[in-house]
């Protein structure tokens, strides 16, 4: 490890396959805290390059607990996270409209490192038991489409990573590969990412699979739709900027998307906006995201899937299919 940490430092970059063996190294115990600590912390002093970080997360892929439930043609809305922003937890939410306007969710999630609550830290705070028990994740799609897939339970190797990245709390490689290691494998995925640069290199790493995807980033600065100003969005055919009025809204505020300052008020937040009791900014945002995964599960226009998703919050469907998940 010592050498490779001499050429990152040096900036020079590794290949596809020693970022590879790094990664299940690093997974497996062979390096101390110290020097796990001193490569997590390199990539955020120099870029991650598309080799490197296709290398991690072939890594991550190989070593993780697949879900085998390609007959649900799912999709995934999830955000790297570490954009600094603290908003709600807007992609969990949308993941609860798609669902509830009927597209099969698999949604990846974590506990929050760098944000004040991340999806698992939300859904265990309403007392979800999370499992990766295929039956009951297959029972819970058949219930209610959706299952959730709490990333420790699939990615076991990572136990040696996690209480480095608690003590670092600082966004790592390990915030970009989040979206890109679903062990279910979804054929249909809405990520959001942090930087430009880092849609960029999703964007290329995407075109080289099968999924239909779109990569988000919102220009300043959010991972996911913000309303806050135009959000760059990458998919299979094109590259786009997106206006709050190509949603058919007006521009918001920063404030209005706030996530407040604890789990508890992300919950609170959470659940209001389920309940019909969100603003109005609160519910546009939702409804943008969601829109888009739809448009892009389900081949809906752009217009047509802000009428479903709207349809799917107001109606009192994503409360419906929220409560379902916690009863199965």
């Amino acid at each position: 490890m010592r050498e490779v940490l001499n050429q990152l430092i040096e900036y020079k970059s590794l290949d596809k396959a020693t970022a590879k063996e790094i990664l299940i190294n690093l997974a497996q115990g062979k390096y101390n805290q110290s020097q796990v600590a001193a490569f997590l912390t390199v990539y955020l002093m120099r870029s991650i390059t598309v080799e490197e970080l296709e290398g991690f997360r072939d890594a991550m892929l190989e070593l993780c607990v697949p879900v085998e439930i390609p007959e649900y043609n799912t999709i995934d809305l999830c955000g790297t996270g570490g954009d600094g922003k603290n908003t709600f937890n807007i992609s969990t939410l949308s993941s609860f409209v798609v669902a509830g306007a009927g597209q099969n969710v698999a949604k990846h999630g974590n506990n929050g490192v760098s944000s004040v609550s991340g999806s698992s830290n939300l859904m265990a705070h309403f007392g979800y038991e999370f499992t990766n028990d295929i039956d009951r994740l297959r029972k819970s799609l058949d219930a209610c489409g959706i299952c959730f897939l709490h990333a420790p339970l699939f990615h076991p190797a990572m136990k040696n990573v996690a209480p480095i990245r608690r003590e670092l709390g600082v966004k790592t490689f390990f915030n970009m590969l989040g979206p890109m290691v679903n062990p279910s494998f979804p054929k249909n995925q809405l990520v959001g990412v942090f930087s430009l640069e880092l849609a960029r290199l999703y964007g290329y790493l995407y075109q080289k699979t099968d999924k239909n995807f779109v990569i988000l980033h919102a220009l300043d600065g959010y991972d996911e739709i913000s309303l806050t100003g135009g959000t760059k969005a990458i998919t299979n055919s094109e590259e786009q900027v997106l206006d709050p009025l190509d949603f058919g809204f007006e521009g918001i505020n920063p404030e209005d998307i706030f996530g407040g300052d604890s789990v508890e008020d992300a919950a609170k937040i959470f659940e209001s906006i389920l309940k019909g009791e969100g603003t109005k900014a609160q519910n546009e945002v939702v409804i943008a995201n969601s829109a888009m995964a739809l448009k892009c599960g389900k081949g809906y226009s752009l217009e047509e899937a802000v009428v479903y998703a709207t349809e799917s919050l107001e109606s009192g469907k994503a409360l419906k299919t929220f409560r379902k998940i916690l009863e199965v």
